[in-house]
């Protein structure tokens, strides 16, 4: 299906507000009980979403010579207090120093970073580096500069306050996004709700340049480019979906989830897992396990028993709130895409009542429904 905004969820928990349009904003320890029915007036068009075209103003280069672009950050570790810190640049790799510091101290700290590249058919890369700060206090804004002196580009982020049990915290969720009008009108959405989302949980697919002839990659670039307005001030948490696949053997692509691998890094180190395609952290007073439809998950297999050895490490007088990410819904109704992710339901659904999961969030059927 064509990019769109909605997304799917199961939920075992009353307590969790959730403002519904075309994003969904998660509040931990709201008080406001929620019933079933119509939460929204928003009717989907029946027409399929256009994408924007190659010169729109939100795909713009930032301008000066060889200037970072497609700037975002991610949690850099299990707890919180480190950020990944990514961009792009296209004409030789220039810095790779991030410079860091906080609001509340002049003294301005470096990090260095690292650089990596690729092709994908006839297509290659900028130069896309990724480094990681750590050490960061809870609860702190702090702004950093990437590029070189004469295009140093500027931005912040805030860090999330110390894990534990009665730390209420906002975050947003995405799915599905695409570059279409209405992906614009999604994103702008979700910076304009009052509910002040913190945190993104992206429950998958990204660019769907692999909508385009031969996968087209400069579509990752235009879509790097687009969300890095949200995606540079606050961490998106990545889910891989399967427009992230990017497996074409008819034109020499053998290597799944290329393009993602190499532009999205995750922590999933920092909580035991063997790929970035299933991981975990920490945040506030949520536990965030972040599972990959699009890996093997059978029995025996390397996710299968990461997450049978991760469900019993969660501490739940820590964090109370247990919540799933994954691209396909285990439950939906819609004709598109029914019953792609029963296999994984029957594998790992009766894990998920034994520990007490709060809530699933899937992506992939373009049309909201909960249960």
């Amino acid at each position: 299906m064509g990019p769109s905004s909605s997304s799917s969820s199961s939920s075992s928990s009353s307590s969790v507000a959730i403002v519904v349009a075309s994003v969904l904003c998660l509040v931990l320890n709201a008080t406001l009980l929620c019933s079933g029915g119509t939460t929204s007036s928003f009717v989907r068009k029946t027409e399929k979403s256009v994408d924007m075209p190659l010169d729109s103003d939100v795909f713009a280069e930032p301008p000066g010579y060889n200037a970072p672009q497609q700037v975002h950050i991610t949690q850099g570790d299990h707890l919180g207090k480190a950020v990944i810190v990514s961009w792009i640049t296209m004409a030789e790799p220039g810095s790779n120093t991030v410079v860091y510091w906080s609001v509340n101290s002049n003294i301005k700290l470096e990090e260095e970073g690292s650089v990596v590249t690729y092709k994908y058919y006839n297509y290659a890369s900028g130069y896309i580096h990724h480094c990681t700060i750590r050490h960061l206090e809870f609860d702190t804004k702090y702004y950093y500069q990437v590029g070189s002196a004469d295009v140093r580009r500027t931005f912040w982020f805030v860090t999330p306050p110390p894990v534990g049990p009665d730390v209420p915290y906002t975050f947003g969720l995405i799915g599905d996004l695409g570059q279409t009008y209405d992906s614009n009108k999604t994103l702008t959405h979700y910076e304009l709700n009052p509910a002040k989302g913190k945190t993104v949980l992206f429950v998958g697919d990204l660019s769907y340049a692999d909508n385009y002839p031969n996968h087209d990659n400069v579509r990752w670039d235009t879509w790097g480019r687009f969300v890095e307005r949200s995606a540079a001030y606050q961490p998106w948490i990545w889910t891989t979906g399967n427009h992230e696949l990017d497996f074409a053997p008819e034109i020499g692509e053998f290597e799944p989830f290329k393009p993602f691998t190499h532009r999205y890094p995750v922590p999933f180190r920092a909580s035991d897992s063997t790929a970035p395609f299933w991981y975990s952290i920490k945040r506030a007073s949520a536990y965030i396990i972040v599972l990959a439809s699009y890996s093997a998950y059978g029995k025996y297999t390397p996710q299968y028993e990461w997450l049978l050895q991760e469900l019993p490490k969660v501490n739940r007088t820590e964090t109370p709130w247990l919540i799933v990410l994954v691209h396909s819904p285990w439950y939906n109704s819609y004709n598109y895409h029914y019953m792609e992710g029963e296999t994984m339901r029957v594998m790992f659904e009766p894990w998920f009542v034994n520990h007490k999961v709060d809530v699933v969030f899937a992506g992939h059927v373009h049309a909201y429904e909960r249960s």
